[in-house]
C-alpha cells in the first residue's frame, strides 16, 4: 500500500490571549504568516516576568535580532517554552533603527540569554540596555560595524545575493583578493594602521574576569593569576579558549573567548537561494550532518505550508538516530580521551561511526556532508541492500557494541573515580541558562523535543525521555548510553513501520520561491535544541536566516558549572557539555 505524504506542518498557538493580560503594553502580531505578540519596549521585563512566573514559560531558548532595514526598524525575537512541554510562545520587541538601538537585557530574568544578547550586539547592533558585559563575542573587539545589517557591505562587496552574475549565467568568475593589490579579502577601520595597533580585548577580557571573580575569603591570602586554556589546548576540542582566573588549582572566575572559527555562517545564509543552504547547515556540527539538514528542513517546510511524504519522514527518523548513536558513542569515547585513557576507547567508538557513515555514504553520496534533506522529502531513496545493512547493524551489532561498552568502561574505578561526585549543573539553574539536550536531562529535568513538543513522525514511536538526577559527570556519561538504547527502540520500530511511497512530495527543482512570513524549526539534537529561525520576503533568498546552535547556548553556564573546581576537572567539565566549535562559532 502507498501512503504518499503525511501531515503538513503544524503552527504553534498559545493556549491563552497575552493581548488580555496586557492591553496597553501588548498587541498580536498582524503581518500575514507571522505569528505571536509584539511587546512595547518600556514593558518588555513586565511582561517577560508574567511569562514565566505567571504562565509557566520557564525556558527562554532563542533570542534573534533581525533588521528591517526597508521599514527602518530592528526587531528582537524571543521564543519561550514550558519544560513541562507543549508548543512555544512567541514575542518581539520593535524599535527604530536608528543609533543607538537599544532594547533591556533579560539577563536577570532568564541568564541563558547572555551569549545570545551579545551575538545580536556584535552582528546586528542592538545595544542591550541593563546586561552586564556587552562585548563582541564572535568578531574581534577592533571590527568596523556590524556584519548581519542589510546595508553593511564586506571588502570588495559584489552582490546581495547568489547566484551572484559572474559565476551564473557568464560564468565569469574572479577571486575579490584579485583585486586587491595585497592579496587579502581585507578592509581596515580608517586610520587603522595593523602594525601599530594594541589589543584592547583581552584588558576588555580580563576586567571581565576581575568584576566577576568570587571576593577573597577570610585567611591565608593567596595570589589569583589568570590561565589561559586554549584556543590550541588538544582537549578544548578545537579553537576555544577559556580564559580561568584561579586560586592555588582552584577556578574562581572564568571567561569563554570564541569566534576563532567564525566565517559568519548566517550572512552567507542570507545571500544564498533556500536550497544552496541545505549543505551549508552540513558544516555547522559536522559530526551530525543529517541533524542540522532536518532541522533547517522544517523551518522552511513550515514557510513554504507543504508536508513530508510518509516513507521520507521515516527515513528521516532513521538517519537522526543513527546520527544520535554515532555522536554519543564519540562522545564518550572522547571524554575517556580528556580523562587520559588517551586513544583505546576512541578507537572502539569511530569503529561503530564508520559503518554508520557507510550507510549516509550509501545513501547520500557523502560520509560525512551529507546534504540529503530536500524540502517535502530527501534527495534519494534507500536502496534494499543498504537497508538491510541498517538492520543489521540496529538489531544486532550496535547493540552488542554498546553493551561491550558499557561493560568496559561503566564501573572503571578510575572512570568512576574521575566522574562521580563532580557536578556539573542543576536542573533548575540549567533551566535558566537555556541548557537543552542531555546535560539538562542529566540534571533530572525530562525534556526532550521528540516528546515535549513532537515533529516529524516521532509521536508514532514508544521510547522513554531518558533522565538521571544527581547532575554530576558520572550521570552525564550514563545519559549518553541511556539515550543509545532509546535511539535503537525508535530505529527497530522505524525499520518495521516504514511504509512503501515516494520520498518526497514535491517536484525536484533547483529554486523555490517561499511565501513571505516567518517560521522556526526545532529538533532534538544529539546536543541539545537546533533551531533555525527564516524570515521570508517572498524573493528566492531568505531575508533573515538564525542558527540557534546548542553547542553555543549550552556554554553559557560554564562559568557557573567550574567555580569552585578544580583546574584538572575543567577539562572534563567542558567536555561533558560536547561541543562542536563549527557550530558554535558558525
Amino acid at each position: 500500500m502507498t501512503t504518499p505524504v503525511s501531515r503538513a506542518p503544524t503552527a504553534q498557538a498559545s493556549s491563552f490571549d497575552l493581548g488580555a493580560r496586557f492591553p496597553n503594553a501588548v498587541s498580536a502580531e498582524t503581518r500575514p504568516n507571522y505569528k505571536g505578540w509584539i511587546v512595547a519596549k518600556e514593558n518588555l521585563i513586565e511582561v517577560a516576568t508574567a511569562l514565566r512566573d505567571e504562565f509557566g514559560y520557564d525556558l527562554l531558548s532563542t533570542v534573534t535580532g533581525v533588521d528591517y532595514f526597508p521599514e527602518n526598524k530592528m526587531e528582537v525575537v524571543y521564543h519561550a517554552y514550558k519544560t513541562t512541554g507543549g508548543p512555544g510562545l512567541e514575542f518581539k520587541v520593535q524599535v527604530p533603527r536608528e543609533d543607538p538601538v537599544e532594547v533591556p537585557s533579560l539577563i536577570n530574568l532568564w541568564p541563558g540569554v547572555d551569549f545570545q544578547e551579545r551575538e545580536a550586539w556584535d552582528l546586528l547592533g542592538i545595544r542591550f540596555t541593563g546586561h552586564p558585559d556587552l562585548r563582541r563575542i564572535l568578531m574581534w573587539e577592533g571590527y568596523e560595524g556590524h556584519p548581519l545589517r542589510k546595508d553593511w557591505k564586506e571588502a570588495f562587496y559584489e552582490e546581495d545575493f547568489k547566484p551572484f552574475k559572474s559565476r551564473w549565467p557568464d560564468g565569469k568568475f574572479y577571486l575579490a583578493e584579485e583585486k586587491n593589490p595585497l592579496q587579502d579579502n581585507l578592509k581596515f577601520p580608517q586610520n587603522f594602521d595593523p602594525e601599530k595597533w594594541i589589543p584592547e580585548g583581552d584588558a576588555l577580557l580580563y576586567g571581565s574576569l576581575a568584576r566577576y571573580t568570587l571576593k577573597q575569603e577570610d585567611g591565608l591570602g593567596t595570589d589569583r593569576i589568570v590561565l589561559n586554556m586554549g584556543p590550541q589546548h588538544p582537549s578544548t576540542h578545537g579553537v576555544f579558549r577559556a580564559a580561568l582566573t584561579v586560586e592555588g588549582e582552584t577556578i574562581v572566575g572564568l571567561k569563554p573567548v570564541i569566534g576563532y572559527l567564525h566565517r559568519n555562517h548566517e550572512k552567507i545564509g542570507e545571500r544564498n537561494t533556500y536550497i544552496q543552504n541545505m549543505p551549508f547547515t552540513d558544516r555547522l556540527d559536522y559530526f551530525n550532518s543529517m541533524a542540522n539538514n532536518f532541522g533547517y528542513a522544517l523551518a522552511v517546510e513550515k514557510l513554504m505550508n507543504i508536508p513530508v511524504a510518509e516513507r521520507a519522514d521515516y527515513i528521516r527518523v532513521i538517519m537522526a538516530e543513527l546520527t544520535r548513536v554515532q555522536n554519543h558513542l564519540i562522545f564518550i569515547g572522547n571524554l575517556l580521551n580528556d580523562l587520559g585513557a588517551m586513544y583505546t576507547p576512541a578507537l572502539y567508538a569511530f569503529e561503530e561511526r564508520e559503518l554508520i557513515l557507510d550507510i549516509f555514504e550509501a545513501v547520500s553520496g557523502a560520509r560525512m556532508m551529507c546534504n540529503y534533506f530536500r524540502f517535502g522529502g530527501v534527495a534519494r531513496d534507500v536502496p534494499e541492500d543498504v537497508m538491510q545493512k541498517i538492520k543489521d547493524l540496529v538489531f544486532e551489532r550496535l547493540p552488542a557494541k554498546t553493551d561491550e561498552m558499557d561493560r568496559f568502561l561503566t564501573e572503571n574505578e578510575v572512570l568512576v573515580s574521575r566522574l562521580q561526585g563532580v557536578h556539573v549543573i542543576d536542573g533548575e539553574t540549567a533551566v535558566k541558562y537555556s541548557v537543552t539536550g542531555p546535560v539538562l536531562r542529566a540534571a533530572g529535568v525530562p525534556y526532550d523535543l521528540r516528546r515535549a513538543d513532537a515533529y516529524s513522525v516521532y509521536d508514532r514511536f514508544e521510547f522513554d525521555v531518558a533522565m538521571r538526577s544527581h547532575g554530576d559527570l558520572y550521570d552525564n556519561y550514563l545519559i549518553r548510553l541511556d539515550e543509545i538504547w532509546q535511539s535503537l527502540r525508535i530505529l527497530q520500530q522505524a525499520i518495521k513501520q516504514i511504509p512503501q511511497g515516494p520520498i518526497n512530495s514535491q517536484k525536484p527543482v533547483y529554486q523555490v520561491r517561499v511565501p513571505a512570513g516567518e517560521a522556526y524549526g526545532r529538533i532534538e539534537s544529539p546536543k541539545g535544541e537546533l533551531g533555525f529561525y527564516v524570515v521570508s520576503n517572498g524573493k528566492p533568498n531568505a531575508w533573515r536566516y538564525h542558527v540557534r546552535a546548542p553547542s553555543f547556548v549550552n556554554i553559557t553556564p560554564l562559568e557557573q558549572i567550574c567555580l569552585g573546581t578544580k583546574i584538572a576537572d575543567f577539562v572534563a567539565l567542558f567536555g561533558v557539555l560536547d561541543v562542536v566549535m563549527g557550530e558554535l562559532d558558525r
